[in-house]
């Protein structure tokens, strides 16, 4: 299994003479437009006049080629492919490219906006390595992508790059999705070093605390460890100077581990600083690591079988627990953890990325499990195997 193609060519006819970004949002052809930026959602070939009586002037197929009966003066051809899109999706399409790029999944529990590909570290197992581009425009985009967003919108994702180096523009955009989707909590994925400043820490502040939290990586409580994982110096003391400013003033603070074989072998020590220095995080997650971007390059350096640090994971799971933080195992199968950590353990791998393998189908806890990354080049850990419960099935 591949993972959904959020990314990639489409053939468009008419959109070029709009913009050279074009944004649509997905909608029911049977109903009205709501915005300039709907887009009829063509499944059948009756779509086409249906969508065309209710006032449509742009469109997206999802139909085979030879299905297509009509037109619009302005469509992007998908394919039978892409029947996975849904009414409310957004989409942004580059017509002189030919290029898309789905924002949004309406179906989805795990949407995030990417606000920037630029970042100030170069993290050794970085699954979306940063470039070093002017994509500003990109925060605008998000802004417009608010609007259409279902006022219903529980969670709004933001992740990077590293969003907070244009703090002034991106702080402003979370208070907007706040005061647009006031169902919603933001969270946001940082490195977290922005917030040694004041300033940052002051405007962060200013936003609903109760609906903002921020998830920050710390990979060791060795300075130098850390800083070399991420590849910048004096990384880890800004990072929690900033975690302290965050807290003192009352903000939601994730603090995220990584492992591999530079983080594991100091994991029970790194988690017992945690407990002993930072007892006021709300949250721990401690991770199975994505084997795709830099991680891929770096993999044999990086990758550790969940089997050999089993017991090192339990050991650190047992002093978290002990603590009131809140503690999470993401990304990692259920077989390949203690009895200890299981409960610990959640489905955390986006939906479009997730799967399981083809050991797992007599597994009686496969619906419970995070499965595998389809992202990567994920090697799969010695220890796979379905957990089949005494008596099932009689």
């Amino acid at each position: 299994m591949t993972p959904l193609p959020l990314t990639g060519r489409v053939e468009t006819r008419g959109l070029s003479a709009i913009s050279t970004r074009t944004l649509l949002r997905l909608a029911n052809p049977e109903a009205p437009p709501k915005s300039v930026y709907d887009a009829a959602l063509l499944r059948t070939p009756n779509d086409y006049s249906v969508a065309l009586s209710a006032g449509y002037g742009q469109a997206v197929s999802v139909m085979n080629p030879s299905d297509v009966v009509g037109t619009f003066d302005r469509v992007a051809l998908f394919g039978p492919k892409f029947r996975w899109l849904g009414n409310g999706d957004l989409l942004a399409i580059e017509p002189a490219l030919g290029r898309y790029r789905v924002l949004w999944r309406t179906a989805s529990r795990h949407n995030a906006f990417l606000v920037t590909d630029r970042c100030d570290h170069l993290c050794l197992m970085c699954s979306q390595p940063p470039k070093d581009v002017d994509d500003s425009w990109i925060i605008d985009e998000i802004g417009d992508c608010l609007s259409l967003l279902p006022a219903h919108t529980q969670t709004v994702g933001f992740t990077g790059g590293e969003p907070f180096l244009d703090w002034q523009r991106f702080i402003p955009l979370v208070d907007k999705a706040q005061q647009m989707l006031p169902s919603a909590s933001a969270h946001v994925l940082t490195n977290g070093r922005a917030f040694s400043r004041a300033e940052v820490v002051t405007a962060w502040s200013a936003l609903d605390r109760s609906r903002a939290s921020v998830g920050i990586p710390i990979y060791s409580a060795v300075d130098a460890i850390h800083n070399h994982i991420v590849q910048s110096q004096n990384a880890l003391d800004e990072t929690v100077l900033g975690i302290l400013r965050l807290k003192d003033r009352g903000n939601r603070v994730e603090v995220r581990i990584v492992l591999h074989q530079l983080t594991v072998p100091r994991l029970v020590e790194t988690c017992a600083w945690l407990a002993r220095n930072l007892p006021f995080l709300d949250h721990v997650a401690l991770m199975g690591m994505e084997d795709t971007g830099f991680a891929l390059a770096n993999h044999n350096v990086l990758w550790a079988d969940p089997v050999d640090y089993a017991q090192t994971l339990a050991s650190a799971v047992a002093i978290l627990a002990g603590t009131r933080i809140r503690l999470s195992v993401y990304n990692l199968p259920l077989c390949v953890l203690p009895d200890s950590v299981r409960p610990f353990a959640v489905q955390s791998i986006s939906d479009w990325k997730n799967a399981h393998h083809d050991l797992c189908a007599p597994c009686d806890e496969r619906g419970q499990c995070a499965g595998f990354f389809t992202s990567g080049k994920t090697k799969l850990s010695r220890g796979l195997s379905p957990i089949v419960r005494s008596g099932a099935g009689s």
